[in-house]
């Protein structure tokens, strides 16, 4: 180890300046302290995770789950997870699985002008995906219109027109557009919106009942949805208890009652319910979508809408078949 220097170690004749001779021994014993200490790992930048975002996101079942988990303990995490500033936007399964294993990952940023631009690219990057049901289809649409008009509100807040033009005419230049985005009806964006707010509602009261519905798992119709948003906050939280705790008592269960008949609760039925209501609700749902195209496009725009409904139709049943 170096001695550290003292000013009577230096001859006296190289002696100039007896305050900068000492100001330059102790810059270089500090250089020297600094050399000796053992390296430091460079702090990485803390991600923040943002339940209002994470929440957008559908949850993963336990397979996929299991099967993201192996592939990136196997291959890395090879896609990387996307941060709008320090917020994770998307990734949050890969982000768990690579902090829980220890696995190295690598980040893009995106440039949002405010939260709701974040949730448009939320939503149109999962609808992209093509693995949605067609209630979280129906979600994700009604809540791109809500954020849409939201930030169209944000741009025209100081324009000198009058606010009929943003209520009613950018109202439905944003249907028109979203229904043209997503191919279905301007009608049926607008239901969408009113779908969106009633599960964000019932969200706000108890995040694992909006989970269970997203997932198909509670017995509740779009159309009962809809109608909570007349409902007290409540009704509107008594609703959303039932469906946590799975004793909620949907239209088609109180028709069976009425009717004199049983709702069966043995474990083979209570396996295949969940099975059959989300069948039922993809094929009802495409139904539904098809009708919406009649007489609002070109011929083949109706075809080139009909696959995209058949194909997105087929995804979520295949689906469903490897669940079962």
């Amino acid at each position: 180890m170096q001695e550290t220097l003292m000013p009577e170690d230096i001859a006296q004749e190289d002696v100039i300046d007896e305050d900068a001779l000492l100001e330059a021994i102790e810059l270089e014993n500090l250089m020297r302290e600094i050399l000796m200490q053992e390296p430091v790992e460079q702090k990485i930048q803390e991600i923040i995770i943002d339940e209002e975002f994470r929440s957008l996101l559908p949850e993963l079942n336990k397979e996929t789950y299991a099967w993201l988990e192996d592939s990136i303990l196997q291959y890395g995490c090879r896609e990387p997870l996307v941060l709008w500033g320090s917020t994770l936007i998307d990734g949050y399964n890969r982000y768990e699985i690579s902090r829980k294993h220890d696995i190295a990952f690598n980040t893009v940023t995106m440039d949002f002008k405010g939260r709701d631009e974040a949730i448009i690219w939320i939503i149109s990057t999962q609808i992209a995906r093509r693995n949605l049901n067609p209630l979280q289809l129906s979600f994700y649409r009604g809540l791109h219109y809500i954020s849409d008009k939201r930030v169209q509100g944000t741009r025209d807040q100081n324009s000198d027109e009058s606010e009929n033009r943003q209520n009613d005419g950018f109202t439905r230049a944003t249907a028109k557009r979203l229904s043209e985005q997503y191919k279905v009806s301007p009608r049926t964006i607008e239901r969408d919106a009113k779908t969106a707010e009633a599960i964000a509602a019932i969200g706000r009261e108890s995040p694992e009942a909006k989970k269970k519905i997203l997932a198909c798992s509670a017995d509740i119709s779009r159309t009962q949805l809809r109608e909570l948003l007349s409902k007290s906050e409540g009704e509107i939280r008594d609703v959303a208890v039932s469906i946590e705790g799975g004793t909620y008592v949907g239209r088609n269960t109180k028709a069976k009652k009425q009717n004199g008949g049983d709702v069966q609760t043995d474990p083979v039925s209570a396996m295949l319910l969940p099975v059959e209501r989300e069948f039922d609700s993809i094929t009802k749902g495409f139904s539904t979508e098809l009708r919406s195209l009649y007489g609002s496009n070109s011929p083949e725009e109706l075809r080139n809408s009909a696959r995209f409904l058949i194909r997105n139709c087929i995804t979520m049943l295949e689906d469903l078949y490897g669940r079962v």
